[in-house]
């Protein structure tokens, strides 16, 4: 995520970067400086970003589970987190997940794939 990206999302959300600050547990400055690209944003907050801007888009009648827009076969969707947990609609936000027919170890490293999947292109 980039400072513009990170902006966009915020004014979407109708905070001030004061509350967007108490919203990610983080400083004022820290907020003032993803903006301002003298921070780079980390990956939990990118993380939680995205989990908020979902929950703002995606009504939750409208959220459908990864393995059905996928058609991910049983033996491979019994074997990911997002399936055991029930998180399908959230499959980009939950570390481990067998998307691509391996498990991502960071979500830093994962967020990267994510962001070409229709799953999260539907916020982005």
């Amino acid at each position: 995520m980039d400072a513009s990206e990170f902006k966009a999302y915020r004014s979407e959300m109708k905070k001030s970067q004061l509350r967007m600050a108490q919203l990610l547990g983080v400083s004022l400055k820290a907020v003032q400086g993803y903006e301002q690209g003298w921070r780079n944003i980390p990956p939990s907050i990118e993380r939680q970003v995205l989990f908020l801007v979902y929950q703002l888009r995606i009504p939750r009648g409208e959220r459908k589970p990864c393995w059905d827009a996928k058609n991910c076969p049983p033996q491979k969707r019994d074997q990911c987190p997002a399936y055991e947990f029930n998180l399908g609609h959230l499959c980009w936000f939950v570390n481990g997940t067998v998307c691509g027919g391996k498990p991502q170890k960071t979500w830093g490293q994962k967020i990267v794939s994510c962001r070409e999947c229709e799953m999260l292109k539907l916020i982005l």
